[in-house]
């Protein structure tokens, strides 16, 4: 339905007066909305975010008399269609998302739906009790978005489907009835239905509808464990206890609202053993699944051998895949226990009766927690894994993403559903829950032409046809939403879809609660979130978008929903980054998934329509910390920092910028100034009344403190040295970023001699250099491709000599391996340098491997920086680490939170900044014993810590430094003892070369004024 901007705007103040949650009609929270994980896309009445139940209820109230439809919303993940909507949207995750009751004893746990799912297991962990369904989205999907799906997930073998484990679930009507629904009696049946009024009337109705359709259910319910498709009418049934909930268990918002849910919890296997079975190809795994089923696994699960050369294409996870043992199609099986002697004697058992096959496949049992999530986020990857295939040209898409057969059918499923792919020609790899028959696959679709369109219909029309051959379900856990709504008549027969229609009619008698979805549906060829209209606008770009074949809409297109960027932290340090401004905040806006979604709505227009100018985008981007962290964790590395320096960049053509723009981002010009005059500048930063004015000037958060210049700039100190010898292995050159050069030049002088020590000749252009780094962070394109343009032309010698780079801080190496290759990606030598640039622990482990590391025997404190993990990997680091004999731990700290400029800016900037550190980073350094040593290569990263505790970070060449200063045998005889002396520069000599600075600095800010203009 359309409401006038008028109505809406009534609507949006009448719901705004009765309730203390949040109410969103605006453009950009309609557009925030508009689609969900699915090929799906419908632009919402408004939002709403609740608080409370009173707030759900005002809520249902206002909308009924306008007479608006409802729709409620967890993490948004669905991949069938029904998390979008013309409706007022509820979304339960930021505010309606308690633990309310958690009972040991009597093993239950009662939740407001926003709550995630790992938050309710990870306080069910402390008692050895879980909630047993566990999606691969574990980490942000919502009970109530798993209420809604019924959702399964990897231990469902262990403890069934969501309706398995609910006791009981707490529900509002579109009418505003709220009550309580569980298993009752025929005789408190009777007795619900005498009492009469509303309640008795549903009651009563239910009743009627089971005893007309109880044979039915009986006959044509498939008898498998993963039928999700469907109202759950079998639960009605006198066998199964007239059990309410669990018959509005997978209803997906479409009959009633949850407020509360009593969950039932299962024991947790305290010690858990992973077991990998290679086999000859995908089929072969599947026909084994009932012997593996024999052994009493917790989990089952099956992947092809596309999925793993999709992810080998894509980069995810390569060490992981090569602990796989030999096949081509594989299954995880793990086992649990008491203790690890019983889950590995259970293990064991099974390889044993496994290795007297005819044909016994190959095993790998892993024992190592490590190697084990590793195997598990491999099969996690899935959904990323088969999206974007490199050199294709169509995206993966869900639509028969779900389909589940009896587990002991499933092998000859797979192979008829491979030759019905082939007949349409059609790729999918093939994946899933195989433990339970429950198949997951992406296919290429064309949703973009008429014709693309039409065989996509024809092609789920045929494989509908096929699952229900087996005597299979649609879904086995995504739901029946819009994509299969329609074809549940194949599955159930048309009068058992008139009894899901009466059963809906029931709760929602005026149709109003998520319209459109399982019932009286709309085709699962509407609502295309592309589809035969979809034609962006073409648009001119700094960035080449190499990945996305050069096109921005493809770019903004990446994003498929899964939402991991929802996550509210990881314990894995290697994928922990992602998203630091949605921890904080908990805004859908701010996750990369918002985001990226407001960039592809900007394209379409509507209900966007400023383009470059959308003020909404630049909402959501303002708080993007630019971390990268997106680029490695997102499944299908969407690069946030990159669609933010580029829209940016559009955003402010032809306009003036923040202060700090100007201040931190032109941070290169305005040090080379101070460099020549150091003591005066810090008498200007330092000084308590003058850096207060000097903060203000700059738009530097008054709580911050402003680095000091050093006295003497670490090419001052270079240059000043002892001619050097040359080194035996050869020459690298140390790159001077601005921040080891002029701020801590102590960290490069750490690496000359630790470069040195490993037996090279160090060189440092002469030359006045900058990345730019600074500058992407307000879309100041052109002077940053005028600094790389610079860079290349200055080194154009060395780079072709194929000299290795050495950088030290991680944001300018990542300049260098990713900015620069996009900018220009047709420039041989970009390409070369990004292939030259080190960081100091790669280029130590890759060019000199047979160097001895010093050993330095104490614990340490790593926080590895976002643009460190997310483009180069920790792994590197590790190593060396390893080699230098500390106890280290690599802390699972996401982003800093200082992000360069980020945390420097006031407001909400220094909120999000301080937030996120304090998430992990500064608690884990406030804590730590005195001798512990903290590792952070960032310079905002030591800047967070020291800003805000006791301790100061080392940068690894300062602790490698350390160690070799604290080996008792002499240095190698090649290089002889020297004096380093930090020298200082003359006042006097500096002011005579600031005029040339400051020319410079004037140039800069000039090429600002106009920096978007097309290069």
């Amino acid at each position: 339905m359309s409401l006038s901007l008028e109505e809406m705007r009534s609507l949006s103040d009448e719901i705004a007066s009765r309730i203390s949650g949040e109410v969103r009609f605006d453009a950009g929270s309609r557009a925030l909305y508009a689609t969900d994980a699915s090929n799906y896309r419908q632009v919402p009445i408004g939002v709403v975010l609740p608080r409370t139940a009173e707030d759900v209820v005002e809520t249902v109230a206002a909308c009924r008399r306008y007479g608006v439809p409802i729709l409620s919303r967890g993490g948004g993940t669905s991949l069938a269609g029904q998390c979008c909507n013309v409706a007022v949207v509820m979304d339960m995750s930021k505010h309606y998302n308690r633990l309310l009751e958690l009972n040991p004893d009597e093993r239950y746990a009662v939740v407001e739906p926003g709550i995630v799912l790992d938050e309710l297991r990870n306080a069910a962990e402390r008692y050895h009790l879980t909630f047993g369904p566990d999606p691969a989205t574990h980490d942000h999907c919502t009970l109530g978005g798993m209420l809604g799906n019924n959702s399964c997930g990897v231990h469902s073998v262990m403890a069934g489907k969501t309706d398995d484990n609910v006791e009981a679930l707490e529900v509002l009507t579109y009418d505003g009835l709220r009550m309580w629904v569980g298993p009752i009696s025929e005789a408190e049946l009777e007795q619900i239905i005498r009492e009469g009024g509303r309640r008795g009337e549903i009651y009563a109705g239910l009743k009627a509808l089971r005893d007309k359709y109880a044979q039915l259910i009986r006959e044509k319910f498939p008898d498998i464990p993963r039928r999700v498709s469907g109202y759950n009418l079998v639960h009605l049934l006198p066998q199964n206890g007239f059990n309410v909930a669990k018959a509005l268990v997978g209803s997906e918002s479409t009959c009633v609202t949850i407020l509360r849910a009593k969950l039932r919890l299962v024991d947790s296997p305290p010690a858990r053993t992973l077991v990998v079975l290679g086999f000859e190809d995908v089929f072969v795994a599947a026909d084994h699944v009932p012997d593996v089923m024999e052994h009493g696994p917790i989990a089952l699960e099956g992947l092809d051998e596309k999925l793993i050369d999709y992810s080998l294409m894509q980069g995810l996870h390569p060490d992981s895949i090569k602990l796989l043992p030999e096949g081509h199609g594989w299954l995880l099986v793990e086992f649990g226990g008491r203790d690890k002697r019983e889950a590995d004697d259970r293990a064991r058992e099974m390889v044993s009766a496994l290795g007297k096959l005819d044909r016994p496949p190959s095993m790998k049992l892993f024992d190592d927690p490590r190697e084990e999530r590793q195997m598990w986020l491999v099969r996690e990857a899935g959904l990323g894994a088969t999206t974007f295939i490199p050199g294709t040209t169509r995206m993966e898409w869900p639509g028969w993403e779900d389909s589940a057969v009896a587990p002991d059918r499933l092998g000859d499923y797979l192979r008829d559903f491979r030759k019905l792919l082939d007949k349409y020609g059609y790729n999918g790899s093939l994946y899933g829950h195989f433990g339970q028959g429950c198949l997951h696959t992406s296919t290429d679709f064309d949703l973009e032409s008429a014709d693309g369109v039409r065989k996509f219909r024809e092609f789920i029309y045929e494989a509908a046809d096929l699952v229900v051959g087996y005597g299979g379900s649609l879904s086995g856990e995504h739901g029946d939403g819009q994509a299969r709504g329609e074809l549940l008549e194949k599955m159930f027969g048309k009068e058992l879809v008139g009894a899901f229609q009466e059963f809906k009619a029931l709760w929602d008698p005026e149709g109003k609660m998520n319209p459109g979805k399982v019932v009286n549906p709309y085709r699962l060829d509407e609502n295309l979130r592309l589809g035969p209209t979809y034609d962006p606008p073409p648009v001119r770009t700094h960035f080449a978008f190499i990945s996305d074949d050069g096109d921005f809409s493809k770019a903004a297109l990446r994003c498929v929903g899964v939402g991991k960027c929802r996550r509210h932290g990881s314990q894995d340090p290697d994928d922990d980054t992602m998203c630091p401004s949605y921890m904080v905040t908990r805004e859908e806006m701010h996750a990369t998934r918002g985001r990226a979604r407001l960039l592809f709505e900007m394209l379409q227009g509507n209900p966007l329509s400023e383009g470059w100018r959308s003020e909404a985008v630049r909402e959501a981007l303002d708080l993007c910390l630019a971390c990268k962290g997106c680029k490695a964790d997102c499944p299908v590395s969407v690069d946030m920092a990159t669609y933010k320096a580029e829209f940016l960049s559009h955003y402010y053509e032809g306009r003036l910028r923040p202060r700090a723009a100007y201040s931190m981002g032109l941070i290169y010009w305005w040090a080379r100034l101070a460099s020549h005059v150091p003591s005066v500048a810090n008498l200007l930063t330092q000084t308590p009344i003058l850096r207060s004015m000097a903060k203000l000037a700059a738009g530097i958060a008054p709580q911050r403190r402003i680095p000091a210049f050093a006295p003497q700039t670490f090419k001052d100190w270079f240059f000043s040295r002892y001619a050097e010898s040359k080194g035996r292995k050869g020459k690298v050159i140390l790159w001077a970023d601005t921040f080891n050069n002029y701020f801590l030049p102590e960290t490069a002088r750490a690496a000359v001699r630790v470069l040195e020590a490993a037996g090279f000749e160090v060189e440092v252009p002469r030359a006045s250099l900058c990345c730019g780094r600074p500058l992407y962070d307000w879309g100041m394109l052109d002077l940053a491709k005028r600094q790389l343009r610079q860079i290349l032309q200055v080194l154009e010698e060395e780079i072709q000599r194929g000299t290795p780079v050495v950088v030290l801080e991680p944001s300018c190496a990542s300049v260098f391996r990713d900015e620069l290759v996009n900018l220009f990606p047709r420039d041989k030598d970009a390409q070369r340098l990004s292939q030259q640039t080190y960081l100091l622990s790669e280029f130590l482990q890759r060019k000199a491997p047979d160097w001895e590391m010093p050993t330095l025997e104490r614990k340490a404190l790593v926080h590895g920086h976002c643009h460190h993990k997310a483009i180069m990997g920790m792994g590197d680091e590790r190593a060396v680490l390893e080699s230098l004999g500390l106890d280290f731990e690599v802390l699972p700290s996401g982003c800093c939170g200082m992000a360069g400029a980020f945390g420097f800016e006031p407001g909400e900037h220094y909120e999000v900044s301080i937030r996120a550190g304090e998430r992990v980073l500064l608690p884990a350094v406030r804590s730590a014993e005195p001798s512990t040593v903290v590792i952070a290569d960032g310079f905002s990263c030591r800047e967070q810590i020291a800003q805000m505790t006791h301790r100061r970070a080392m940068h690894l060449a300062q602790v490698i430094d350390l160690a070799l200063r604290s080996q008792p045998t002499p240095r190698d005889s090649s290089f002889p003892e020297r004096l380093y002396e930090e020298g200082t520069t003359s006042t006097l000599g500096g002011l005579l070369r600031v005029g040339g600075a400051l020319a410079g600095l004037a140039a800069a800010v000039a090429a600002s004024r106009g920096l978007c203009r097309r290069s």
